[in-house]
Formats: structure tokens, C-alpha cells, sequence
């Protein structure tokens, strides 16, 4: 059987997803693989152009008539949340607009979170892709910016301000983990074919943990970021036991965030 799969070029994905990507022994699928970045995947999947992807975690209310969320590969721990950074200094200008990673990432939400529990003015955002908002901060070509994936580990050495741990403020805000991304299929697939392809999901995820080196070159080729060491803390950061089974904490965060979204 022949399944359209979407995934990033980060890290973690790549690592969960590359044995079934070059082919998993046995299995029923084959596999065209379309990467891009996240906000770009939340769009195609908001059309319905990908059987199985990774996608936002907030962007599920507005296709879960046609997709379900499966219980495995995607996004969701503790302590590694997207980070509201500044370019120019360490204390938040409310007068500047805020730049996003894309409208309908989760990262996008949690900056609308913390907005509307810390500040009294009106939201001001710009959108951009993922590694554009990093660069336009680098270069300070704009004052502040959200970040999110190998980003998250790179803004001290490139002489940014953290503002604001958007994942701790959600943690501390609901008392769950942070719901970061999730996998979907569509639900015209019958249910053994979506019990299928969550096997195959943690059979690929097995196979990598297993390895005894986390970056391989088909990472290294993927990421937007060329330092293996900041590759291998993503892929420890990212991904975890949430990955292999969403679980009842990751119930629980996933419906904090979809309730979120629901309620405007």
C-alpha cells in the first residue's frame, strides 16, 4: 500500500521516522516522503494532501474531522518549549511586534498564552518560517521572535536574549507537559491500516534508539543546523517515551491545548 508521509527536516523527526522512511523489513507501506517545515506541513494537512504526518499539536481542532491523532511520534515533554527571544535586549518591548514561526504552529499559540496572561496591550505578531524568524534575529533585522526547534540551543552562543520560556510558562500555567507536535492519518484509511502505520511509527523509533550513535548522516543532510552535538540535544530533548505513547499526561496536555484553541 502507497501512503503519502509528511514530516520536518528537524531532528527529532528525522530521527524517529528514518528506518521507515528508507523502508522498514516486512512492512505493508510504501512511503512517498515530503519533508518540509512545519507550518507548511499544518497547511498541507489543512487540505488534505498527506495520509500520515507530523504536524502542530494546535493545529489538530481545525482537521480532526479528517484526520485522527495517533498515539505515537510525535512532539511532547517537559523543558523543551519554544523561547520568546530578543535581539536587542533582555527585557520584552511591548510597543515591537513579536515574530512567529508560522499563524498556526504551536509555538504561535504558547506565545498568544503567555501574551494574554503577562500583557495588558494589544497582540502585534509578523509571520515567518522557522529558520527565517532565527536569522532575522541573528542579524537583527527584527527585535523579537519565537523560536523553536535546534534554535532552542544556539541563541546564547549567537548573543540573543531570552525573554521568556514559553514551554515553562505553560507548564507552570496548567501542571502538564508541553504539547509540541502530533502525528495524524487520515481517517478514510480503515482502522488496521492506522494501527499499521503506528507500528511501523515504533518500530522506527525503536530501530534508532538501538543505534548506538544518534546522529546519522541522513540527519546531519536534513537539519537546518550543522553542529552534531546541538543535533544530538535535540533528538535527546525532543524525543522521549511521549514519542513512542502519547500516555495519559499527554492526553492531558494535548487537551489543555486543543480547549485553548476551541475557546478563540
Amino acid at each position: 500500500m502507497r501512503l503519502s508521509l509528511g514530516i520536518s527536516t528537524c531532528p527529532n523527526d528525522t530521527f524517529i521516522y528514518e528506518a521507515l522512511v528508507h523502508g522498514l523489513e516486512n512492512s505493508p507501506f510504501e512511503w512517498d516522503v515530503h519533508f518540509a517545515d512545519v507550518q507548511t506541513l499544518n497547511e498541507m494537512v489543512r487540505r488534505g494532501e498527506l495520509d500520515v504526518a507530523k504536524v502542530s499539536a494546535q493545529v489538530y481542532p481545525k482537521v480532526d474531522r479528517n484526520y485522527r491523532c495517533l498515539s505515537c511520534g510525535g512532539a511532547i515533554g517537559y523543558g523543551c518549549g519554544p523561547l520568546l527571544l530578543s535581539s536587542e535586549s533582555s527585557a520584552f518591548d511591548p510597543g515591537r511586534p513579536v515574530t512567529l514561526p508560522g499563524a498556526e504552529t504551536t509555538a504561535a499559540l504558547l506565545y498568544r498564552f503567555w501574551h494574554s496572561k503577562t500583557q495588558n496591550g494589544p497582540l502585534a505578531v509578523d509571520f515567518a518560517l522557522f529558520d527565517q524568524v532565527y536569522r532575522s534575529l541573528r542579524e537583527k533585522q527584527i527585535s523579537q521572535g519565537v523560536v523553536i526547534h535546534e534554535h532552542r540551543f544556539t541563541w546564547k552562543r549567537d548573543g540573543l536574549y531570552l525573554l521568556q520560556d514559553l514551554g515553562a510558562f505553560w507548564e507552570e500555567n496548567t501542571g502538564t507537559p508541553i504539547p509540541l507536535g502530533i502525528a495524524v492519518a487520515k481517517r478514510s484509511l480503515d482502522d488496521g491500516v492506522i494501527s499499521a502505520v503506528e507500528s511501523e511509527i515504533r518500530k522506527s523509533l525503536e530501530i534508532a534508539r538501538r543505534r548506538p550513535q544518534l546522529v546519522t548522516p541522513f540527519i546531519e543532510k536534513l537539519a537546518q543546523i550543522d553542529d552534531p552535538n546541538v543535533m544530538e540535544a535535540h533528538i535527546r530533548m525532543f524525543v522521549n517515551d511521549f514519542s513512542e505513547n502519547v500516555g495519559g499526561p499527554g492526553w492531558a496536555a494535548l487537551d489543555s491545548l486543543w480547549a485553548l484553541v476551541e475557546g478563540g
